[in-house]
């Protein structure tokens, strides 16, 4: 049976909450796919509410927690500016936003209400450290990584040099949509480059910008990875990208419920591929075909995606980053994405189970199973949660938060995946 649009059946009572920002696209969309589904009209309960602590939740809901991005009242109770263009302040945000997670994830399961996510798993993909050795240690495929805190640049240029490292991507350990993120260059004493989209003001604050620009003197380099540096950095090495049609790609895949849903390749001319930074959508059908000639098949990019999705077993939705190597013929995991689901219009993969759905359908049509698991594997608030085993392989293992796995959206076929989507 297929997630498609003629399976879906209506009434079946499942009731919809959202924790997130009642007038973001994210909110807005979901509420879309949970009323075409035939369900009633999900409750809505704002962040800058939630943060306050004024939610409830009822049992039986399907808690679906979304991101607190792109609302300035919401950020300035996460991370205290005014500003949100601002890059500072991460740590702050992180420290606030996981405990907010924690807070409605508990709360949750003493209404006998289901939540989309687990608190640990959130907290594991908002800090990219943690994130990055969660994988390294279920033997998914990553960038070699610097270990320990890095203080700031001269202590980072030692690192670098140590790893015989000449190329890595700085990023803040808690930030996302790029923000912050600095692919490093270093050739020789004075011979640095930075590509970054942070924009240094002259008192010495980090603002994001939508224009990638360069820094290519070591102490405007010095001075901006000395800012960074207070907030926790993760570094990695800067593994060469395939190209496609001459541009730099990397690809998004979505997993519902431990099957990869949806996938999109992004292209860029520098070396941040994401969309608002002026990415662009590539042709999936071409990066088939760049695998297949070197020797490939599609199922690496999902298997990969799979593996990663499955060291995060209580949360039913995320947005892995697939980086294939120069020719196509391996790949890493870059990042695992809490909200990576925010893809508008694209529509479920061959043979994934979620043909002519958007990424919200598959996860509202995957709801049902989530709650009947939940009901027959009660959480006892109790007892401490089980140890975490983060395989190598997408088997999931029952956690405090049960989530819907082959049941709800079935094997893909193999032979389907070379279909155009």
């Amino acid at each position: 049976m297929s997630l498609s649009p003629s399976s879906r059946t209506p009434g079946t009572g499942l009731r919809f909450a959202v924790v997130g920002n009642p007038e973001n696209r994210r909110t807005t969309m979901f509420a879309d796919a949970v009323r075409a589904a035939g369900h009633t009209e999900p409750r809505v309960l704002a962040w800058r509410d939630v943060l306050r602590g004024r939610f409830a939740f009822r049992p039986g809901e399907f808690v679906r927690i979304d991101s607190p991005g792109e609302n300035a009242e919401v950020d300035r109770l996460l991370r205290n500016t005014d500003d949100p263009t601002r890059v500072e302040g991460t740590a702050l945000w992180y420290r606030r936003f996981t405990a907010a997670v924690r807070d409605v994830t508990g709360a949750a399961h003493r209404a006998g209400a289901v939540p989309s996510a687990d608190a640990e798993d959130v907290a594991v993909m908002f800090d990219k450290r943690r994130c990055h050795a969660r994988l390294a240690a279920a033997g998914v495929p990553v960038p070699p990584a610097l270990t320990g805190p890095v203080g700031g640049w001269d202590e980072l240029r030692e690192k670098l040099r140590a790893a015989r490292i000449s190329r890595a991507f700085v990023k803040p350990a808690h930030g996302s949509s790029a923000s912050g993120v600095v692919a490093l260059s270093v050739a020789g004493p004075g011979r640095v480059r930075a590509t970054t989209s942070v924009e240094t003001a002259s008192d010495g604050r980090l603002f994001n910008s939508l224009r990638v620009r360069q820094y290519a003197s070591e102490p405007e380099v010095a001075a901006l990875v000395d800012a960074l540096a207070p907030d926790g950095l993760h570094v990695e090495q800067w593994l060469p990208k395939a190209s496609l049609n001459g541009r730099a790609a990397d690809l998004r895949v979505v997993v519902v419920a431990g099957r990869a849903t949806h996938a999109v390749v992004r292209t860029s001319r520098h070396p941040m591929t994401n969309l608002h930074l002026g990415g662009a959508r590539g042709d999936l059908d071409a990066a088939r075909e760049a695998i297949r000639a070197a020797g490939g098949g599609f199922d690496q990019v999902l298997d990969a995606a799979e593996r990663a999705a499955a060291c995060f077993p209580g949360t039913l939705c995320v947005g892995v980053d697939v980086l294939p190597s120069t020719g196509w013929r391996r790949f890493a995991v870059g990042e695992v994405n809490a909200f990576g689901d925010l893809l508008p219009r694209l529509t479920g993969l061959p043979g994934s189970g979620a043909e002519g759905l958007d990424t919200y359908a598959a996860q509202v049509a995957a709801g049902p199973a989530a709650v009947r698991m939940r009901e027959t594997t009660p959480v006892r608030m109790s007892e401490a949660p089980p140890a975490r085993t983060c395989k190598a392989n997408p088997v999931r293992t029952r956690e405090t938060t049960p989530v819907p796995t082959r049941e709800t959206i079935p094997a893909r076929t193999r032979e389907a995946q070379g279909a155009p989507s």
